[in-house]
């Protein structure tokens, strides 16, 4: 893979290649974006290219650094990874980055931290890093993947490049699941609208069986959701569990439904809601749903996402979520 292999995110491959070019490379990186969003694969050709032997703005993709980036083996590019959900300790942080940064790199020009989900990191696993942020080894490049930058300590942002992926065109993912999934215009579409800017939902939507049931579930679950008892709404959700997908995805699901109420009740264009099969379900929640009860379940679904990714016990967030989806003045 390489610079060309990604879809969409041009200002931040332009911002990586000029930086390689003029060497002005960062010594700390922090990229953000939403999970499958292409944060990771940013990173890999980014330290690939770094370290490739031929020195160049993209990776060669032949050199033996190259290959060894390629298939995860080469000795200077470290990933930092732990259990997900998990606080990122300082132990950790410390073991695997603190303690061996002044080890020089063992072939390369750099010695390249890749540091999944960094979000995760307590505040003392920032502090811990901070120094080695502020006065790295010339040698050292870390790079920070996270959902945002919210959990962030100002002292460890001010001295990071911060980096925020963007969505991508609709547009451009319709085009590349026709073109390496084999799928047609009208999948493809859909598939892409789901997916809301991101190539890695897409492709999960199009590829995984379980993602197009989840997505039945949520289309059940919106269309009865006023004349469930609270309990039937609650069982609902948990079977997301049994899906081999997130609840952050349910919950973006759930924010479609209320997205293309809002878009109908603006534009009355059925055209340009995202679930056409269920026009009349939602034409039909659109005339008694106010603007502001729209307002209240989207900031909701936002709110019970941050409280989950902050670890907050489920149920609790589940069952305040499901007053609020519920209420109907």
């Amino acid at each position: 893979m390489d610079f060309t292999s990604i879809v969409g995110h041009e200002d931040i491959i332009k911002h990586f290649k000029v930086s390689i070019e003029t060497d002005r490379v960062s010594h700390a990186y922090l990229i953000c974006g939403e999970e499958k969003s292409g944060r990771l694969t940013l990173a890999n050709i980014f330290a690939k290219t770094l370290q490739c032997e031929k020195g160049g703005i993209d990776p060669c993709n032949t050199c033996k650094s190259c290959i060894q980036a390629e298939t995860d083996n080469h000795p200077d590019i470290i990933y930092i990874d732990h259990e997900k959900g998990k606080q990122l300790s300082v132990k950790t942080v410390r073991e695997q980055i603190i303690d061996t940064v002044n080890i020089k790199p063992y072939s390369s020009r750099y010695k390249i931290y890749i540091v999944k989900n960094a979000q995760d990191m307590n505040q003392e696993a920032q502090n811990a890093l901070l120094k080695t942020i502020e006065e790295p080894p010339e040698y050292v490049i870390i790079i920070l993947l996270a959902t945002s930058a919210d959990r962030f300590l100002p002292t460890v942002l001010s001295r990071c490049m911060v980096l925020n992926l963007k969505p991508v065109r609709d547009e451009e993912v319709k085009e590349y699941l026709k073109e390496h999934m084999d799928l047609d215009e009208e999948k493809a579409r859909l598939c892409a609208s789901y997916a809301m800017g991101n190539l890695g939902k897409a492709i999960n939507v199009a590829s995984n069986k379980d993602y197009r049931m989840l997505i039945q579930s949520v289309i059940n679950l919106m269309i009865n959701i006023f004349d469930m008892p609270m309990d039937e709404v609650s069982d609902a959700i948990q079977e997301a569990v049994n899906y081999s997908v997130s609840i952050n995805d349910y919950l973006d699901l759930m924010n479609i439904w209320y997205r293309d109420i809002l878009v109908l009740k603006v534009s009355g264009n059925p055209d340009r809601i995202i679930f056409k099969d269920n026009y009349s379900d939602i034409k039909k929640q659109s005339l008694y749903l106010s603007f502001n009860e729209l307002e209240d379940k989207t900031r909701a679904l936002e709110n019970a996402k941050i409280r989950i990714n902050a670890n907050a016990r489920m149920e609790d967030v589940m069952r305040l979520l499901i007053l609020t989806l519920k209420e109907n003045k």
